[in-house]
């Protein structure tokens, strides 16, 4: 995508999510955006852009470390619900409670039963949520296996971008068609009452247009400027159930 009509595109869609943000303050709305995705999928620069002209005292980006050891022994979802948005807030979410569909089954920080009750679980925590008026937007970035690695390289030669080499990468890479698995399973398991949006995420420009506009034509508010369309079905959909995840997905 040429930059010049990136840009141009982009400052056009935060325009409307200030829109969206002013509205969501105004009715005293919350807007909990929830982003997935492996490493290097690109999900850290999707964020910057949907929060660059955003409110900072009513824009929260929450990325939670490792669990302690209190953690450990809570309920599972208590931690991420002490940092969901409250009224007129948007809270966007750098992996979530679904860390227990992905990496912690693959990499063995959770056992099997722990990964069924949250797939059994899950779905009736976030009708609670919804059902009392949160809106909850889900999208999972998916990146194929050669543009992983060229960014996982990257990582590795650009002085700025070494804070996000993980001692988990490698191991990562060994195990992406375990991530694969675990991904397919999550989509079908989780997607009631909250769709996954599957992002193509291989051009990060396409990927962060296509979130925004999804943002824009999902979360209500008759205030916004212009009629801003929807994503490109070819970089951004829908998640359902009869989906065939060889077909759609990087595997």
């Amino acid at each position: 995508m040429d930059k010049t009509v990136y840009k141009r595109e982009l400052k056009r869609l935060q325009i409307g999510l200030v829109a969206l943000q002013r509205h969501l303050i105004a009715t005293g709305g919350r807007l909990l955006v929830i982003l997935e995705g492996r490493d290097a999928a690109g999900k850290d620069g999707a964020i910057k852009r949907i929060v660059e002209h955003q409110s900072p005292r009513d824009t929260r980006v929450v990325a939670l470390g490792k669990p302690t050891d209190r953690d450990q022994t809570s309920w599972y979802f208590q931690r991420w619900a002490a940092q969901l948005p409250a009224g007129g807030e948007t809270v966007l979410f750098n992996r979530s409670w679904y860390n227990r569909a992905g990496v912690e089954p693959v990499m063995g920080f959770c056992t099997g039963g722990q990964h069924a009750a949250f797939l059994r679980d899950v779905g009736p925590f976030e009708h609670v949520l919804t059902d009392d008026g949160l809106i909850l937007l889900k999208y999972y970035l998916d990146i194929s296996r050669q543009e992983r690695a060229a960014r996982l390289d990257e990582r590795r030669v650009n002085p700025l971008k070494r804070w996000k080499i993980s001692p988990v990468d490698s191991v990562a890479l060994e195990k992406f068609d375990a991530y694969s698995a675990a991904r397919n399973t999550m989509l079908a398991a989780t997607g009631d009452p909250v769709p996954w949006r599957v992002v193509n995420a291989d051009n990060k420009r396409a990927a962060r247009l296509a979130i925004i506009r999804d943002m824009l034509s999902s979360a209500p508010c008759p205030e916004l400027p212009e009629d801003y369309g929807q994503p490109d079905p070819a970089v951004l959909r829908r998640w359902s159930r009869d989906d065939n995840p060889d077909k759609h997905l990087h595997l």
